[in-house]
């Protein structure tokens, strides 16, 4: 009795996390009493639990006390006894920046394909939320085994997303989504066991952090989970299943995919791999900042000879997320805040990207490239749009680009000058990708294709507006955003030598 007591008194006084967490199971047991048929209901509920989620954050980043550790809003009740698994959670800055960015791209993405999946729609509902609870369960998980619960939970709606509701060959994609991440979990849950026997049957992150393994046993378990986290982020050459899965994907599958699953590997190299193996992270250092060069400018070069549009800003992201570790791989503050920062700008830019190209091809039932041309005199409004986001994209001053990638290349020149140098020449090759596509399909002759008549409908400028506030709001006043990930990186960062701490106060002001 004590201990039910005890249980239900931890989550009162701590509630937050855990309603972001089963608030959309909840909704998922709404959902299944609704008839099937009944589509406008079924979209306006599972919009309305999206609306709550969202909420709750904005409630979360207001009680947030930015100190940097991984103590606030913490939950920490028993789960498994016997095996000393917990149901503990907490957040710092990163976690929680990640969460709203969650609770927020979930509604966007309904709002913005509400029209553009017909068949099983309860079922794609029910995915979308039971894809929710994954992911914030990801973000806020402290229990090494709950995070690994969560990160399983996570790749079955995203599976059922790509092979349900995805393109011509969408069984292949979704086969090969599953074996990588599969693979690179099975892995995990190694190290995960490793950690567990060695740190005296413990799953809990913040004894893990305190303990120390032998340099060998370091580098191995963080080889295991880097693997893990490199086929998620996707680090070249792990990427191969992202541009099937994007360009197979439905719209919303792609969405969420660019704008939150990727950064679950980020957010893995963050949360797990600098603070548990500091010793095994300096050592791999330079291989690991090679292996994000070359990602950025392989990426970028595929992409630039892609004729079709999804696939293109596919590749686009194994580039982009190549900048980020770049960032993250600097083991500075400067360069590691910047990486963090770009986390969200490219969920942004390439998220909204991957809207507007399924806005367009809903209406004209393609993405090839060479299909159009002077779209701008036919489609203005989806033109000013597209060319918006590819600004942000490319990182044009006063846009949220500019500051990620200006401060990564930063630190990364602080650390290594020849990789800030290969850096910059992959998102030199960005910006003409990009441009050109712009250029291709808004410029030029008219060439009508179906559908091209029809511009964006107040449905749709209403959520391209709500994106381009954000491209803005981050661009011009980033200081709010950044301090909250700086807090979070110079705890991570205190396992490092203190001569890596440079600030980015003074710089952003």
């Amino acid at each position: 009795m004590v201990e039910n007591v005890n249980f239900f008194s931890d989550l009162i006084n701590e509630p937050y996390l855990t309603l972001l967490i089963f608030l959309p199971l909840m909704g998922i047991l709404i959902l299944s009493f609704i008839p099937r048929h009944n589509h406008t209901l079924l979209k306006g509920l599972t919009l309305l639990i999206f609306a709550i989620e969202a909420l709750i954050s904005f409630k979360v980043y207001s009680l947030f006390q930015n100190t940097g550790m991984l103590s606030e809003f913490m939950v920490n009740i028993p789960w498994i006894k016997s095996w000393h698994i917990y149901y503990f959670l907490g957040i710092d800055g990163v976690s929680l920046l990640l969460i709203v960015l969650t609770t927020i791209t979930m509604p966007l993405t309904l709002i913005g394909t509400w029209h553009a999946v017909q068949k099983n729609v309860k079922f794609y509902l029910i995915c979308l939320l039971f894809l929710q609870t994954g992911i914030i369960g990801v973000f806020s998980a402290l229990d090494l085994f709950l995070f690994y619960v969560f990160w399983e939970v996570m790749l079955i709606p995203m599976y059922f997303l790509i092979g349900v509701w995805g393109g011509e060959n969408r069984i292949y994609a979704s086969l090969k989504f599953f074996i990588y991440t599969m693979a690179g979990s099975v892995i995990m849950l190694v190290a995960i066991l490793y950690l567990y026997f060695q740190a005296g049957q413990s799953f809990n992150l913040l004894e893990l952090y305190n303990y120390h393994l032998s340099f060998t046993a370091q580098c191995l378990v963080f080889l295991a989970l880097a693997l893990a986290f490199a086929i998620k982020v996707p680090l070249f050459p792990f990427h191969t299943w992202l541009p099937d899965a994007h360009v197979q994907a439905p719209t919303a599958g792609s969405v969420i995919l660019a704008g939150i699953l990727l950064k679950m590997g980020t957010y893995g190299f963050f949360r797990f791999g600098i603070p548990l193996f500091p010793e095994a992270m300096i050592y791999f250092q330079d291989y690991l900042m090679i292996i994000a060069v070359i990602g950025i400018i392989y990426g970028a070069l595929v992409a630039m000879v892609q004729p079709d549009m999804k696939k293109l800003i596919a590749y686009s992201s194994v580039s982009h997320m190549g900048v980020v570790m770049l960032g993250l791989f600097s083991l500075n503050i400067t360069g590691m805040t910047g990486g963090l920062y770009q986390v969200f700008n490219h969920a942004i830019s390439t998220g909204a990207l991957f809207l507007l190209i399924g806005m367009l091809y809903d209406r004209t039932h393609t993405r090839q490239i060479k299909d159009y041309s002077g779209l701008a005199k036919l489609m203005p409004a989806y033109a000013i749009c597209f060319i918006v986001v590819t600004l942000s994209s490319i990182g044009v001053p006063l846009t949220n680009g500019f500051v990620g990638e200006f401060l990564t290349l930063l630190g990364t020149f602080q650390v290594n000058p020849i990789m800030g140098i290969l850096g910059t020449t992959g998102v030199v090759l960005g910006a003409v990708y990009m441009l050109w596509l712009v250029e291709r399909i808004f410029f030029g002759p008219v060439k009508e294709t179906k559908g091209t008549h029809k511009d964006l409908n107040a449905r749709e400028i209403a959520v391209m507006v709500i994106i381009m506030i954000f491209i803005f709001w981050l661009g011009i006043f980033p200081k709010s955003f950044l301090t909250k990930i700086e807090s979070s990186a110079e705890i991570i960062l205190l396992t490092m030598d203190d001569e890596r701490f440079l600030t980015t106060t003074e710089i952003v002001e």
